[in-house]
């Protein structure tokens, strides 16, 4: 059983007895509180951070993904994103 205290969603999981695969399932409060109360154990859990962070800057194209894929091909590559970090953050 896992809930995140930022927004009290819920979700389970177990391994099916026939087949041995593993199952997840969302949960509603009172499906937590079943579960809970019969004894699973519950892991609570954050959203990242990042999800609050303001964002800046123009919206990752389709292109940028495959300029930025075609990059990592050289062995250059960290040097190369360092310097337009650089360039940026200066401008």
């Amino acid at each position: 059983m896992r809930v995140c205290s930022d927004d009290e969603r819920g979700s389970y999981s177990f391994r099916c007895p026939d087949c041995q695969m593993p199952v997840a399932k969302d949960a509603s409060r009172r499906i937590v509180d079943l579960l809970v109360g019969s004894g699973v154990r519950m892991q609570v859990w954050r959203l990242p951070a990042e999800l609050h962070e303001v964002r800046t800057g123009p919206t990752l194209t389709p292109d940028d993904l495959l300029d930025f894929h075609l990059l990592l091909q050289n062995d250059g590559w960290f040097e190369q994103v360092a310097e337009a970090v650089r360039r940026t953050i200066d401008s």
